[in-house]
């Protein structure tokens, strides 16, 4: 392990929460809800249903291989979300739905785009800084309790239908269904796992430091940040705890039958490590092989090995989307 207590002598409690590596990989899901799959599955039609009627705008950033646009699309529930699309030079290969993390996104990152990979960056429903809208409460006003109250309200579901709606975009755009690859990290990476077992369009993922995983031990464990927002919401109302059990990334995982690649960390304190490795070891032992792991030191945090960290999460990145196409 890391010398933690010399890298964060400051931080108010042990983001490791008391595991090692080897107690991480053991970490299993959580019993599953009556009627997962077929709630997914209802939802998933429903978003596929909606026609996202993508409209562009240029933007000025230059890239070497990529034309940038702004791009605004409908999704689920009628609502109408902000980001961009980049469009290689020549013929796409492959396309990817690039997500974020809870603080949004304000301009798109191609570091791990291959030249001939088209990309759409969606911003998630009431995220900064493109989807902001009055519907939804921002990510300071509680935006991880949106309609908590309902399996058919919460707004992890609309979230997920964003991911669809996205994809749907780019292929329109592209005027080619292309196969798709995804890659989101902490709030993208849950995101992600919750919305890619029922869409056949993509073809692998890339999800870094996941959210959402594996309420029982989240809730359980000191965190900061909207996990903790959680914790408090459900410790007053405990009937939001069987909403949340249709929306944890490590039950959805299990359900993953694409290449996936992960960075779990062994020390985070905004979402505990032991929710995000229950993400990839559902998905290890759906897809088996196919369940790539890059253990990260830590996550939501500065620390001296993190360049070199994010380093090889870029190519590995890169290498997977090339290896999609």
């Amino acid at each position: 392990m890391p010398p933690f207590r010399t890298w964060f002598p400051d931080a108010p409690f042990d983001a490791t929460h008391g595991y090692d590596l080897e107690a991480l990989l053991a970490v299993r899901p959580p019993a599953e809800p009556a009627g997962f799959d077929a709630y997914w599955r209802r939802l998933y039609a429903q978003g596929r249903r909606v026609d996202p009627q993508p409209w562009m705008t240029p933007d000025p950033m230059t890239a070497r291989h990529h034309d940038v646009h702004h791009l605004d699309l409908t999704t689920l529930d009628g609502l109408r979300l902000g980001g961009w699309v980049a469009l290689p030079h020549r013929p796409a290969r492959v396309g990817v739905v690039i997500s974020h993390g809870y603080g949004g996104r304000s301009e798109p990152d191609l570091a791990a785009l291959p030249a001939d990979a088209a990309a759409v960056f969606p911003v998630a429903r009431g995220l900064p800084t493109m989807s902001l809208m009055p519907q939804v409460l921002r990510p300071e006003h509680g935006h991880v309790l949106e309609g908590i109250e309902s399996i058919e309200t919460y707004v992890l579901r609309g979230c997920a239908a964003d991911v669809w709606s996205a994809a749907t975009a780019l292929h329109q755009v592209l005027e080619s269904e292309v196969p798709l690859v995804f890659v989101g990290g902490s709030f993208g990476g849950g995101q992600g796992a919750l919305a890619l077992p029922w869409d056949r369009r993509f073809v692998a993922a890339a999800l870094q430091v996941p959210s959402f995983g594996q309420y029982d031990l989240r809730m359980a464990q000191r965190c900061t940040g909207s996990g903790a927002l959680v914790t408090e919401y459900v410790s007053t109302h405990p009937r939001a705890r069987e909403v949340l059990r249709y929306f944890d990334a490590a039950t959805a995982a299990l359900r993953l039958r694409i290449p996936t690649l992960m960075a779990c960390a062994l020390w985070d304190p905004a979402v505990p490590p032991a929710g995000q490795f229950a993400v990839h070891n559902a998905a290890r032992a759906a897809t088996g092989a196919d369940a790539r792991l890059q253990v990260l030191s830590a996550g939501h945090a500065e620390y001296p090995s993190q360049v070199q960290e994010e380093a090889v999460w870029l190519r590995g990145v890169r290498e997977l989307i090339a290896a999609s196409g």
